[in-house]
């Protein structure tokens, strides 16, 4: 069929940034674990915790920058706190709202992790050369 050739193009694109996307977050799962002790999630918490103006961000914000479910963010900002990489706090006007800050020893190991997660995208995402 004709009209089939730019729908089976699009569905392979998709299916090449799939396994681009599946062989990078594979790569950092694993290096950052085995190096940091960190998921890619914990990271990605961290990361978006320190590069932020404010130092401390509602979780339901946070929650809407990052690719997890609530719940999700939920139990790896539990993990991150149980670690003592972050802390919770309940907000003074709605103590329904839960605000999270990174602490220094949070810092410290984004800062350690930074550079690994840089070098695994580095290897991966560098642009090919013609």
């Amino acid at each position: 069929m004709p009209g089939m050739e730019p729908e089976t193009d699009l569905v392979e694109r998709w299916r090449s940034l799939l396994t681009c996307y599946n062989k990078v977050a594979c790569d950092l799962e694993r290096t950052l674990q085995e190096a940091h002790g960190l998921t890619l999630s914990e990271y990605e918490t961290l990361d978006r915790l320190t590069t932020q103006e404010r130092d401390k961000r509602r979780m339901q914000d946070l929650a809407e920058t990052m690719y997890l479910s609530q719940s999700a963010l939920s139990r790896t900002v539990s993990r991150l706190a149980k670690g003592g990489l972050v802390e919770r706090t309940h907000c003074e006007i709605d103590r329904r709202g839960v605000f999270v800050a990174i602490t220094e020893a949070g810092r410290q190991r984004w800062t350690e992790a930074r550079k690994t997660h840089l070098a695994v995208l580095a290897e991966h995402l560098t642009p090919a050369t013609a």
